[in-house]
């Protein structure tokens, strides 16, 4: 097995790397942190897989390329691609500048479709892209108009893809998680609780309150259903977006 995932030096894409790290397999990620990248590689490694860890700037189209030319230097296909990589924030779209939309577009959209791109002639056929979007890929938030907007985004890429790639029996498919327990949902939680004058303990009770389960999702969770999404079990599934929420949106 031979995986990429994007963002792969922590959180949600560090508990996918690990997900996929078996005796055998090749597992690349691909971040912008260096320190970070090199503890997750440790970490392949002490599960059997053997890493590849790639300084990669996903809105770089250079640096794409280049990263990619890595991954060709030790395998010439890849099974499995996980746009993981995101950033979140959030402004009153009246106090929001050029700089900080394009930002998030950026990273969050043309990022995947500049390593897709690369990658779409590596992958073999019966393969599979798994995109990372967000329940506000399925609903509005007041404030996070440029995050919405590049999460439902991800998911029409994902369906256009999906009908385009069919014709090789690649699958593509995207994951829409609420809450998860990561340092970018601390940092969020921190910006919204300084948005509303309420301190951080009283936004997350309020944000988890809209949690039938009544928790947060656990990053191995999110990776557990990359894992279905990439196993031949679900070889029919493609063009989907799942939520993994805790019931927090039902669409």
């Amino acid at each position: 097995m031979k995986v990429l995932v994007t963002g792969g030096g922590r959180g949600i894409g560090r508990a996918i790397a690990l997900s996929f790290a078996e005796p055998g397999s090749i597992v690349a990620i691909a971040a912008r942190t260096r320190t970070e990248l090199d503890d997750a590689a440790r970490a392949i490694a002490a599960r059997g897989a053997k890493p590849v860890a790639l300084e990669m700037d996903v809105t770089d189209e250079d640096a794409v390329a280049r990263a990619f030319d890595g991954i060709r230097a030790i395998t010439p296909t890849v099974d499995i691609v996980v746009n993981n990589a995101g950033v979140g924030g959030g402004q009153p779209i009246h106090k929001t500048d050029t700089a900080s939309w394009r930002r998030i577009l950026d990273t969050n959209v043309l990022g995947t479709f500049l390593v897709t791109r690369q990658a779409v002639s590596m992958l073999a056929d019966g393969g599979r892209i798994i995109n990372m979007s967000s329940v506000l890929g399925r609903f509005g938030v007041p404030g996070y108009t440029a995050y919405c907007a590049s999460k439902h985004a991800v998911i029409g890429f994902t369906r256009a893809l999906a009908l385009e790639l069919a014709g090789r029996r690649i699958t593509v498919n995207a994951i829409c998680p609420g809450w998860v327990a990561t340092d970018m949902a601390v940092q969020g939680m921190r910006n919204g609780a300084a948005a509303m004058g309420v301190t951080f303990e009283e936004f997350r009770a309020h944000a988890l309150d809209a949690v039938p389960v009544g928790r947060m999702i656990e990053p191995v969770e999110v990776a557990n259903l990359v894992k279905f999404l990439a196993s031949p079990q679900a070889a029919a599934i493609t063009g989907q977006a799942y939520n993994i929420c805790g019931g927090q949106t039902m669409d």
